[in-house]
């Protein structure tokens, strides 16, 4: 079985060391309404650098409206009032970036989206306003951001609607802390926790969302910003109570998130969403499905049809990668050691160094229709732990229409929010 793996990955791989040996995977992607483009990991350069190369391409000739991506909406939406020159947005690009202040910071405020960024607003400045590419975020966790900044919208822009906002923050502003744990453990107390205030405030903002013509924009992202409360609510008292799956709650919104953007930008948008392999790969061909667990890739399938949708994941062998050690631990950069035998990248690294595959090539082997270990690396990481644990079991050609392979990688340039004087550090590899 492995040498047939390997066989069929060299005999279909393409070989690519620039933006111009792509050719193939984006004319298979080019037409799509949506291209979810994945990562192994949250801290690894490659992905970052060739989901941006591949974005570019999309953004520029294929006529792509947006990038969506797995971060919270208020930081998010700050980038991309940036990028959109909007005249009251954060004019420098890498104060933009510190906007990203939960933890962990660095999948967002890093200088590989620092580079992206940059070309964004760079090429935004020449089109028209309602042409400019957008920047947004698909994640439920920003309860309180967005809690915030309803108040800031609201308070000059509808004062009614500001007195319901005002009685949902007197509801949660006892248990305000970074991550909803406070919130999330007082409400096996009070079950209903503060649920009945956030419906009350989402109706009223959808229900007064169409008078908030000054900034076509700006009223939608109050709509999401009150959205995501509503559903961080919910996310965060099912957390505490157990009656729901919180990975399903969560992978929904960032469904309906992705549903309202095509909706925001016309009949005929296309989006691009950059996420981790978890979320973009169909879960419906890994071990997710098991345990009845669904994700934005499988949903978006159902949505807008397999035929409409290109999955793209991406992985690698070995290097090192950006990580914490423990969720709110500070960020190192740690070894990313071979991957396991046997698994996906092992059968990779054998067939190649970097490469695409697309996986109607791969389909015609049979031992590749049975679940193979594919490595999954997320925020909290610990290599000693890399023999157990990191792998899920994926059906690889059903759960990707297209997979991208390094068999080495680096770890991610993050940027420390903490320090106002923050530069490029000089070991960024120019030339991104």
């Amino acid at each position: 079985m492995t040498e047939s793996i390997i066989n069929t990955i060299s005999q279909c791989k393409h070989d690519f060391s620039s933006t111009e040996d792509l050719g193939p995977l984006l004319e298979a992607i080019r037409d799509k309404k949506v291209v979810m483009l994945g990562e192994a990991s949250h801290g690894t350069h490659e992905y970052y650098q060739w989901r941006a190369r591949i974005s570019k391409v999309l953004l520029e000739q294929y006529g792509f409206d947006f990038i969506v991506v797995e971060g919270d909406w208020p930081p998010c939406y700050e980038l991309n009032r940036h990028v959109k020159h909007y005249d009251d947005a954060i004019a420098d690009t890498t104060q933009a970036l510190k906007e990203f202040q939960r933890w962990p910071t660095w999948m967002w405020a890093n200088w590989e989206v620092h580079e992206f960024a940059t070309w964004l607003r760079e090429f935004n400045q020449t089109r028209q306003e309602d042409q400019r590419k957008g920047f947004y975020g698909l994640d439920v966790y920003s309860l309180w951001e967005s809690m915030d900044a309803i108040m800031n919208y609201l308070r000059d822009e509808d004062p009614d609607a500001y007195e319901t906002a005002k009685t949902a923050m007197r509801c949660f502003e006892p248990y305000r802390d970074e991550d909803g744990q406070r919130y999330a453990i007082a409400t096996r107390l009070t079950p209903e926790g503060c649920s009945d205030e956030v419906s009350k405030l989402l109706a009223k903002v959808r229900s007064k969302a169409p008078t908030y013509n000054h900034d076509r924009e700006e009223a939608f992202s109050a709509e999401q910003n009150a959205t995501v409360s509503k559903n961080a609510e919910h996310y965060y008292r099912a957390m505490a109570n157990g009656s729901e799956s919180t990975w399903n709650l969560r992978d929904r919104h960032m469904m309906d998130t992705l549903d309202r953007l095509m909706a925001f930008h016309g009949k005929n948008a296309k989006g691009i969403v950059w996420a981790h392999n978890t979320h973009i790969g169909d879960a419906s061909f890994t071990d997710m499905a098991n345990q009845g667990l669904t994700n934005l890739g499988e949903l978006g399938r159902q949505a807008y049809g397999s035929e409409q949708v290109a999955l793209v994941g991406f992985g690698s062998y070995q290097g090192n990668v950006t990580a914490g050690s423990a969720w709110g631990a500070r960020v190192e950069k740690m070894e990313l050691p071979p991957a396991r035998q046997g698994s996906w990248e092992d059968f990779c690294h054998r067939s190649g160094k970097q490469f695409f595959l697309h996986s109607k090539d791969l389909q015609s082997n049979p031992a590749l229709a049975r679940p193979i270990a594919h490595r999954a690396v997320g925020v909290v990481y610990n290599p000693r732990h890399e023999r157990y644990g990191n792998y899920v079991p994926t059906v690889i050609p059903k759960r990707y229409d297209h997979f991208v392979f390094f068999a080495d990688s680096r770890a991610l340039h993050h940027i420390d929010i903490s320090d106002d004087s923050a530069k490029m550090p000089d070991t960024y590899p120019h030339g991104f």
